[in-house]
């Protein structure tokens, strides 16, 4: 599918969202008497929703095939070579260079390679026995996490060298004061402090059969970067949302360093004013770049909760390039945030890029031929090092229950 017919696509299904809401809104107000409805009706609402789910899926699916699209095409082939150097591209050094791209790939599909290819690899050879891949490949693979990670797309994303990163914040600031005439100024200074960013180890393992391996059709770069992206990428954002800090990083929803409690429901039930409660409880700075995160079913909840106008706060786009929104504001959702439950925090608003995504440079992929050797298969291990942690907690707010 083009990506012109990508959009007519995208517009269609916009289209038929808008008007299967305006149905469902319709039937959800006409059949709710004192904040409840009968069995069938409750059955027929839900797969009224099921239906904007579902359509709400395929929108977004659209919208990343297209992103991508955009992204592949405005970066063209990478550029290899130095500026007015004479070099060509393609001469470019370490593993940047074409002959250790060539040599990385002939040593991950064949287990007797060269000696040639060995000289070629000791530039990306790392400590554990394993190589580095080449910078065109790390970005592809970069590339299939943020297809797979949500979170990756709302934070700040930097690439360290090795060792922590110190990130300072300003944990207290100063403020100004009105001065009689010939009076002194008086000193107000900021206090600074300090977030350090470290680098956990994340992995997963890969297994291919000989026979897929020995296959020139078999395109062995995709199927590693599709599989990398899922499963480290879901690992990754599991992190970001709950993860302790344990040898992970540090997840916003965590109760120690992650994102601070703006406002505490009396039930799970949550009203317009629980909503309207964390929109204000977030200062105005961050309340203007504020996006919303939560799970699937509160998302559910929330599309039958109204304002105090009547009208629902959750609206569908209809338009390209215009995200869902919730009273004015674009929202997120991850099966790994927490649903909404008595003692727990469920739903979070504000400025995520001040949660840091720390990537230590260099993915690492080192192929194991004995270990699955029995079943006719070759093994891969596929690592990398990252951290993440919110840098300024009250950028962001939750939303807790009693």
């Amino acid at each position: 599918m083009t990506m012109t017919e990508r959009m007519q696509r995208l517009t269609a299904l916009r289209q038929e969202r808008a008007a299967k809401w305006d149905t469902a809104r319709t039937f959800l107000d006409s059949k709710t008497h004192n904040g409840r409805m009968s069995e069938a009706d409750a059955a027929a609402y839900e797969t009224m929703e099921k239906e904007l789910t579902d359509l709400g899926n395929d929108i977004a699916r659209l919208e990343r095939a297209n992103e991508m699209e955009t992204a592949m095409n405005a970066a063209g082939d990478p550029i290899l070579g130095e500026p007015h150097s004479g070099k060509a591209a393609g001469t470019g050094t370490g593993t940047a260079s074409a002959s250790y791209k060539q040599a990385f790939w002939d040593a991950i599909r064949n287990k007797h390679y060269t000696a040639a290819v060995q000289n070629a690899l000791q530039v990306g050879t790392d400590s554990e026995g394993g190589y580095l891949v080449p910078d065109e490949f790390e970005r592809q693979l970069i590339e299939a996490l943020e297809e797979e990670n949500v979170f990756r797309t709302l934070a700040t994303v930097i690439t360290t060298a090795s060792g922590d990163r110190k990130i300072p914040i300003v944990s207290d600031k100063g403020e100004a004061s009105w001065i009689d005439e010939e009076g002194t100024f008086p000193l107000s200074d900021d206090t600074f402090g300090q977030k350090s960013l470290g680098a956990y180890k994340v992995g997963t393992a890969l297994k291919v059969s000989t026979e897929l391996l020995n296959d020139a059709a078999f395109d062995l770069e995709a199927y590693i970067s599709r599989e990398f992206g899922r499963r480290l990428g879901a690992k990754e954002e599991e992190a970001f949302w709950v993860g302790d800090g344990k040898s992970k990083p540090t997840g916003i929803f965590n109760a120690t360093d992650g994102a601070e409690t703006g406002v505490t429901a009396a039930s799970a039930s949550v009203t317009f004013d629980d909503m309207l409660d964390l929109y204000y409880s977030l200062k105005s700075p961050y309340r203007k770049k504020g996006t919303w995160a939560m799970n699937d079913a509160t998302v559910k909840a929330l599309r039958k909760v109204k304002d105090t106008t009547g009208q629902y706060i959750w609206q569908p786009s209809v338009v390209a390039g215009v995200p869902d929104m919730i009273m004015n504001r674009p929202y997120v959702t991850s099966s790994y945030i927490p649903a909404l439950a008595s003692g727990k925090t469920g739903i979070a608003f504000g400025d995520f890029s001040y949660y840091w995504i720390g990537d230590r440079q260099g993915i690492t992929f080192k192929r194991l031929d004995e270990l699955f050797s029995m079943t006719g298969q070759v093994g891969f291990l596929a690592s990398k090092r990252v951290d993440g942690k919110l840098i300024l907690p009250e950028a962001v707010k939750l939303l807790a229950v009693k």
